[in-house]
C-alpha cells in the first residue's frame, strides 16, 4: 500500500512561484516513478513532471522550464516548483505513483492563478 499527500497549494497572483508537496508513505520515493498531473476546471488530467527511480526527469512541452520537479530522500517526498505561473496553470494538482500494479493519487491540491 502507497499513500500520497499532496500540500502546498493556494491562490497566487500571475507571475508567482508556488512549490508542491508530495509526502509518500509505504514506500521509498526514490524506489518509485513519481508524477505531477493537474486538472484545470472542465478539462481532462493532464501530465506535467515525472521523476523516475534514477533521478531522471521529464516535462511537456507546456511547462518546460517553468516547472521542476525534485525529490527529498530523508524526506520522502517529491516536489513541484512552479514558476512565472499563468492564469491556465490554474488546476487541481495531483502526485501519481504505481506499485504492484496498482495505480496510487493523492487528493491533490487546488492552485489557483489569478490575473
Amino acid at each position: 500500500q502507497v499513500q500520497l499527500v499532496e500540500s502546498g497549494g493556494g491562490l497566487v497572483q500571475s507571475g508567482d512561484s508556488v512549490k508542491l508537496s508530495c509526502l509518500i508513505s509505504g514506500r521509498s520515493a526514490n524506489s518509485l516513478i513519481v508524477s505531477w498531473y493537474r486538472q484545470p476546471p472542465g478539462k481532462q488530467r493532464e501530465l506535467v513532471a515525472s521523476i523516475t527511480s534514477g533521478g531522471t526527469t521529464i516535462y511537456p512541452d507546456s511547462v518546460k522550464g517553468r516547472f521542476t520537479i525534485s525529490r527529498d530522500n530523508a524526506k520522502n517526498t517529491v516536489y513541484l516548483q512552479m514558476n512565472s505561473l499563468k492564469p491556465e496553470d490554474t488546476a487541481v494538482y495531483f502526485c501519481k505513483t504505481t506499485w504492484g500494479g496498482l495505480v496510487y493519487w493523492g487528493q491533490g491540491t487546488q492552485v489557483t492563478v489569478s490575473s
